[in-house]
């Protein structure tokens, strides 16, 4: 497997650099998330139920092409180590698709556009999924030390959670801002200022990848594969933790995309246009994206307790209590009035359910390098990239699904997306249940599947004790 043991730590430059590749990442997976399915109803002109077949559909190839890039990241060798080239050779592309991918064609029939979306969008999941499973594998080949990995993966959400808190805080006052430019009226939801827009955080990510490649390196050597594709696969698929920990984050991801899909239609049509929130003499503006930016603070100062936490309680202990606390801030959410001082209430939950996704997100990453390192020692293969393609996998779907529940359901209680249109008492219940009953039970069924995870820290440890002898003696 491995010919070396780890000789030398981290550099701080390191985890930072790491950091940089999920700040890019979570950048554009952040405006995915919480535009784009308004992007699609709204601006690009799909009907509910196209946009959310199109979203729905395109996860059948992401199903094969997350653990097609996982096998080809397994199996390449290169000066620059094997997974981290991909952040090089695939930056620009990354850059440019997601750009068409935010581009309305003018004068197109609505059939033509209808292709044209779901050919940028499969392409757009391709490349993400070329670059960020070799990212994500990255973290079993930085460290092969257990509580080293949380740290490492803590660097990555907190950048993460930046890079999503500028582009929530500044992709409507961006859009505005290029309206201006063009002598349109800065509340129009304009094609070309989406698409410029887009040009400005694709140029950002570009950047943040390239730094990121310069700045990591690959301490844990690998010895090329000789194992086949199909012996990988068939050890993949018996490796229970892993099925169970790919059930409970596939939920998770679930739910943190029906809230921030349901979020931009919660607003335009619960809160309105004229919410303000008040302090003192002060007032400013409430809207989902200073909702969902205030968010991302609070899931950073989550990511920076979680090392400490997992260090006291267990990593699946901490992630058992946190999906309780969601469960229970969730349902709270619904009965909160829309108030002067219900707005503020909303912040408040909106802060106390982002820290504790914040505390989970960078156990995710640490977790599936746990289930690489119990893989390594009961299967003998080293399967990195391809265990943390499944984790790509559960994001996209997780992802993919919460976004089509949210427009499926919409369309199937009468949401109208029609500008100013005057909602129906129903939709506006069910617009409120996705915003809070509904992440409430996704998160149960998360939790059902973290009670039988068995990868607890005690076994961990003996796992690594014993990879650490095997390495020593192959070196």
């Amino acid at each position: 497997m491995t010919s070396n043991n780890v000789q030398a730590k981290a550099t701080l430059s390191e985890k930072v650099g790491y950091g940089l590749g999920d700040m890019s990442s979570s950048m554009f997976w952040k405006v995915f998330t919480a535009y784009l399915p308004f992007f699609y109803s709204t601006i690009f002109g799909l009907s509910l139920v196209d946009a959310t077949f199109l979203m729905l559909v395109t996860r059948i190839w992401d199903a094969v092409s997350d653990p097609m890039m996982g096998i080809i990241a397994d199996r390449t060798s290169t000066r620059w180590g094997r997974y981290r080239p991909y952040l090089l050779w695939i930056a620009i592309p990354f850059a440019v698709v997601g750009v068409l991918l935010f581009t309305t064609p003018e004068g197109w029939s609505y059939e033509s556009k209808r292709i044209w979306a779901y050919v940028t969008y499969i392409l757009m999941m391709t490349v993400y999924t070329a670059i960020n499973v070799p990212y994500g594998a990255m973290l079993g080949v930085v460290t092969d030390d257990s509580d080293e990995k949380t740290v490492f993966s803590s660097f990555r959400m907190f950048f993460a959670y930046g890079g999503s808190f500028m582009v929530l805080a500044g992709w409507e006052p961006l859009c505005k801002f290029f309206n201006n430019m063009r002598g349109i009226d800065a509340g129009v939801n304009d094609p070309s200022s989406w698409q410029y827009s887009m040009m400005v955080i694709a140029a950002c990510c570009a950047v943040l990848f390239f730094l990121t490649f310069l700045m990591t390196r690959e301490r844990v050597k690998i010895m090329p594969k000789k194992t086949s594709v199909l012996s990988d696969l068939g050890s993949l698929f018996r490796n229970a933790p892993w099925w169970i920990l790919l059930g409970g984050v596939l939920f998770f991801n679930f739910f943190n995309a029906v809230r921030y899909t349901a979020g931009p239609f919660f607003f335009a049509s619960v809160i309105g246009n004229g919410a303000h929130l008040s302090i003192f003499s002060a007032e400013f503006l409430f809207y989902a994206g200073i909702f969902f930016a205030v968010g991302e603070i609070a899931n950073m100062a989550g990511v920076a307790m979680t090392p400490s936490i997992t260090r006291r309680i267990g990593k699946k202990t901490t992630f058992m209590g946190s999906l309780v606390l969601l469960m229970v801030f969730s349902v709270l959410f619904f009965f909160v009035p829309c108030t002067s001082g219900g707005y503020w209430a909303m912040m408040l939950l909106q802060v106390l359910i982002s820290v504790i996704t914040g505390i989970v997100s960078p156990l995710v990453w640490s977790m599936y390098a746990d289930i690489a390192d119990y893989a390594e020692l009961k299967f003998k293969t080293v399967s990195t990239g391809l265990i943390f393609s499944s984790s790509s996998m559960a994001q996209k779907f997780g992802g993919a699904i919460g976004g089509s529940a949210v427009t499926a359901i919409l369309a199937a209680v009468g949401y109208s997306t029609v500008a100013d249109a005057v909602q129906t008492e129903s939709a506006l219940l069910w617009v409120k249940a996705l915003m809070s009953f509904v992440p409430a039970a996704v998160a149960a069924v998360s939790m059902l599947f973290l009670f039988f995870y068995p990868l607890t820290s005690g076994r961990m440890k003996d796992i690594q004790n014993e990879l650490q002898r095997r390495r020593s003696m192959d070196s």
